[in-house]
């Protein structure tokens, strides 16, 4: 395939595809013809012509690298020195492609004879930056050495103290820390090599903690979404770090373009021990004027532990949502109490109203969540801690009580109701004769019977009762209450 190669007499022949996957920016492939060359000294070809490329614009100098052959570069270096820092049509040079497939002694031997450590490709990657990608500190420690720039970024702002920091190696991090890299610069998406380590959970070493923080580097500087270092170790769950920055003074009232903070976050991912550490960094303040409390977000994913830590901390256990998150939700909740009854959390409910929650405080009661879930134990606790049973819904305001309406399939739980102060005489209205109701009409009104003195039944309910014969024993404990209309 390759001119340079067919001349060279070559004996093995193969195609290869490449595919480099970028773990941040990108993703692409793409396929080269190559041939496997035995070298020969240049004498033993005379006329080659070694800056013919093949199709994708590469040498025998980048086949060379590719392959791992130094001895073949030195001959090819000797016979065109001019070749050293030729591009392919990515626009990667020798020591790009063998710093990519992590070919060191090529390497070694393409600086050595003069090749430009910092020529990037058509993506702006550098030799040190796929190097920091490859993992490999001893090529990061050959290109320092060779006077490699620390400071360039790709074409999305990472640079490779950067793509260090994301792999986690601590001893990369080190080497380019100490020969200039700036912490400081951010990618195109404000991200900070401070704030990637927060992410990653990265483990420091005394000399990292040293170049970091004793450099000036700003701990509390947010990505474009407004997050935090804080914030991120925060949401990852990674307690070390937490401790690491509140040591270093970390802001935990920085909140991000959500409003939230790293305790809101902590909570709600159920990180019971960053939660703790959080607390006394966080302003009570602070947390009223985002408009939601850590209580609501750890009763929403039903984090106990949690919800039990800021109980004891003393955060208000009656806190609602602002208006603008209680519209969020289509039943317009607003406490954590709430959260907790809609899940069917038994254990949450009882530790809110224990610590002294109002269960009265939602548009929308508690109480007849609970019943419309049929829960029993939920709504013995409401109870007992004073849930208003005759309440209505502001929204749909009837003489019959609500929670009656949730509560008709299950006639124990009515029962209950009924003898914990329900009003029954006003469950007289047209409501329950509504055709989806009716056909638990004559239980109902068995039991309800029991609540009252005379009552007159209408004759649509009167008819509804004439319908099943097994009814007739309601009409008769009636007696005299039930006349025609």
């Amino acid at each position: 395939l390759l001119t340079f190669s067919q001349q060279l007499k070559l004996k093995i022949a193969h195609t290869h595809t490449h595919t480099h996957t970028h773990t941040h920016t990108h993703t692409h492939t793409h396929t080269h013809t190559h041939t496997h060359t035995v070298c020969l000294n240049r004498e033993q070809v005379p006329g080659t012509n070694l800056m013919l490329p093949s199709k994708p614009g590469w040498l025998a100098i980048h086949q060379a690298a590719w392959y791992g052959q130094d001895t073949c570069l030195r001959v090819l270096l000797s016979a065109q020195p001019g070749m050293i820092n030729k591009r392919t049509e990515r626009g990667e040079s020798a020591l790009l492609v063998g710093v990519s497939k992590d070919q060191l002694r090529c390497v070694q031997v393409l600086l050595e004879n003069g090749a430009d450590p910092d020529i990037t490709n058509y993506e702006r990657e550098t030799p040190l930056y796929k190097a920091c990608e490859r993992n490999s500190a001893a090529m990061v420690a050959v290109l320092l050495n060779h006077g490699a720039a620390v400071n360039t970024h790709c074409i999305q702002g990472w640079t490779a103290l950067q793509e260090a920091v994301v792999r986690n190696n601590v001893e990369i991090c080190e080497m380019l820390l100490k020969a200039g890299a700036k912490h400081s610069l951010t990618n195109m998406y404000g991200i900070s090599p401070l704030f990637s380590a927060a992410q990653t959970g990265m483990m420091f070493t005394v000399h990292l903690k040293l170049y970091l923080f004793s450099a000036g580097a700003d701990i509390n500087s947010q990505a474009a979404d407004g997050a935090t270092a804080l914030y991120e170790a925060a949401k990852n769950g990674h307690e070390e770090i937490v401790k690491l920055l509140l040591s270093q003074n970390a802001d935990a009232n920085k909140p991000g373009k959500t409003g939230l903070l790293p305790l809101h976050i902590a909570a709600q991912r159920g990180s019971d021990i960053i939660v703790s550490l959080l607390i006394s960094a966080t302003s009570k303040a602070r947390i009223r004027r985002t408009g939601i409390s850590p209580l609501h977000m750890a009763a929403e994913r039903n984090r106990d532990e949690v919800l039990e830590a800021l109980i004891e901390a003393g955060f208000d256990v009656n806190a609602q949502l602002s208006e603008e998150r209680s519209k969020l939700y289509e039943d317009r909740r607003s406490t954590a109490l709430y959260f907790s009854v809609i899940n069917n959390n038994i254990d949450a409910v009882r530790m809110l109203l224990t610590a002294g929650a109002d269960p009265n405080l939602d548009a929308f009661k508690p109480l007849m969540v609970a019943a419309r879930l049929g829960c029993i134990q939920t709504v013995t606790l409401l109870v007992e801690h004073g849930a208003d049973i005759n309440a209505s819904i502001p929204t749909h305001p009837t003489t019959f009580p609500a929670v009656y309406m949730f509560s008709m399939k299950y006639l124990t739980m009515f029962k209950y109701l009924l003898d914990h102060g329900g009003h029954a005489l006003s469950c007289f209205g047209c409501m329950i004769s509504v055709p989806s109701i009716c056909r638990w009409a004559g239980p109902i009104i068995d039991i309800l019977l029991d609540y009252v003195g005379h009552v007159t039944l209408c004759s649509r309910l009167m008819e509804h009762l004439d319908s099943y014969s097994d009814w007739s024993v309601i009409k008769e404990k009636a007696g005299e209450s039930i006349t025609d209309q």
